[in-house]
């Protein structure tokens, strides 16, 4: 049996610090004289004591000890555990919503999903909207980390493509996750003050800059406004999320690659070449489809296509329109982008670019061998070979996706959805992108009317996407515990 210790502490010390950072909407509501600061207080001291408590019984089990099958547990646990304390100042502070949507909003937020049960956030307290805003930027680095420093070692999904050469022999977890934690967290946090600097600058106030920054950055999409992005109606603050959304889709290693060693890092991966083109292929197609279809000048077609193709893409999850009302094409190329996502190594989710160029390649070399049958083919990926084991991985994971995709969207119509809200949901959910399609949960809607076992799966679903299925699948296995 696995020792469970280590595993509680690393639980019990992200608790303590998930405890603290609550006073800061606390402070928020405080000074804005808002009584929901005693909320976040108890909620603190509850989850610090929970936290403390954890630390203080699991003392002697020393978490640098921490093995591959600890990784599998103790990455499940500490998403589902933070999620779970994350919630009560939520439940606390909004009172028309149950502890399973408080779950499911916190879960969103970790996840940097960015869907959500609650509504009147224009007049919300400061302190729910800092506190949002906060579980994404938290998640964000979370999963960067997680992604970069914990899958390749996992070999998940075909991300052992990019397991780094410092970490090729090692089997221990969190020294390795500390350092790539803190060169990763300054680019990310320089990001975030750079993008909360210019929103302020482009007209929002200092608190909505500071919110949809962490927002943005994260790829989460909690906004200050129930109508998100367009409520401000700024073709420069749009054009400014654009950006800062693009970047933090893209792999955050690269950026330190490129400021450290090759400038040009970031154009010559493959999977950033592709997500790129990506966006400029499906903006002119919806751009042309809007004026064309309908009447829609060119440059404000531009503008709501890049801003909506963008968002969706990077699976933040902000909308400046309601996209369902733009036709059949683009409801089509929409549920399309929703499973694609950003690059491996972000902060964006779904299926991710890499997977797509790793299955392209795979095809071709397909059907070169149905031609010449005798020709040894060897797949690449940035000039690299791509082992066998890499190809079956990723073929793998995307048939577990749509298998995945298509038991839960039953499980969901069966618990009194429409189906094709049922599937949207859950496509947004494991791809970790927020509004879904439809009048619903679109870009206009929100999930406050699911009941609370809807929202447990949808929650359920965005842990799997977010921590790449294979991570939370192999605990439901008896291979795993007896091993």
């Amino acid at each position: 049996m696995i020792d469970i210790k280590p595993v509680l502490f690393i639980i019990g010390v992200l608790l303590a610090l998930l405890g603290a950072a609550m006073l800061l909407p606390a402070a928020f509501d405080a000074l804005a004289g808002h009584a929901d600061w005693a909320v976040f207080v108890v909620s603190s001291l509850v989850t610090v004591f929970a936290g403390v408590s954890l630390v203080l019984t699991t003392r002697t089990a020393h978490p640098t000890s921490l093995g591959l099958r600890h990784a599998f547990l103790t990455t499940t646990m500490s998403w589902t555990g933070v999620a779970a304390f994350a919630a009560l100042p939520l439940m606390f502070a909004s009172p028309d919503i149950t502890y399973a949507g408080a779950f499911f909003e916190a879960m969103s937020g970790l996840t940097t999903t960015g869907s959500t049960v609650l509504s009147g956030l224009d007049t919300a307290p400061p302190g729910i909207l800092v506190w949002r805003g906060m579980l994404h930027w938290l998640g964000g680095i979370g999963i960067i980390v997680t992604s970069v420093a914990i899958m390749p070692m996992l070999r998940i999904g075909g991300m052992q493509l990019f397991r780094t050469e410092s970490s090729d022999n090692s089997e221990k977890i969190v020294p390795r996750a500390a350092q790539l934690a803190s060169a990763f967290g300054r680019i990310y946090l320089v990001m975030t003050i750079a993008c909360m600097v210019l929103l302020w600058s482009a007209g929002m106030t200092g608190f909505e800059a500071l919110v949809h920054a962490m927002s943005t950055v994260s790829t989460g999409g909690f906004s200050t406004s129930d109508a998100s992005i367009g409520h401000f109606d700024s073709p420069l603050i749009e054009m400014i999320v654009v950006v800062f959304m693009i970047g933090g889709a893209l792999p955050f290693a690269l950026y330190i690659r490129a400021l450290t060693q090759n400038h040009d890092a970031l154009w010559r991966d493959a999977q950033v070449r592709a997500f790129l083109a990506g966006i400029a292929i499906w903006t002119a197609a919806l751009s042309l489809w809007l004026v064309l279809g309908q009447d829609v000048e060119p440059l404000q077609a531009v503008r709501m296509s890049l801003f909506n193709v963008v968002s969706v893409i990077t699976t933040t999850g902000f909308a400046t329109a309601d996209y369902n009302l733009w036709g059949t094409f683009p409801f089509a190329v929409f549920f399309w982008l929703i499973l694609v996502g950003g690059c491996t190594g972000s902060t964006a989710g779904g299926i991710k670019i890499f997977r797509f160029v790793i299955l392209v390649t795979t095809a071709r070399r397909h059907l070169h061998q149905l031609i010449h049958p005798n020709a040894v083919i060897v797949p690449t990926y940035n000039r690299r070979p791509v082992p066998e084991a890499i190809l079956l991985s990723v073929l793998s994971f995307v048939t577990v996706f749509f298998a995945v995709f298509v038991i839960l969207s039953i499980v969901v119509a069966s618990l009194g959805v429409d189906f094709i809200t049922a599937a949207t949901a859950v496509s947004q959910a494991l791809a970790n992108v927020g509004p879904g399609l439809g009048p619903i949960i679109g870009p206009a809607g929100n999930y406050s009317t699911m009941s609370d076992p809807v929202l447990a799966v949808l929650a359920f679903a965005m842990l799997l996407g977010r921590l790449e299925l294979f991570t939370v699948l192999v605990l439901f296995t008896r291979a795993y515990w007896r091993a």
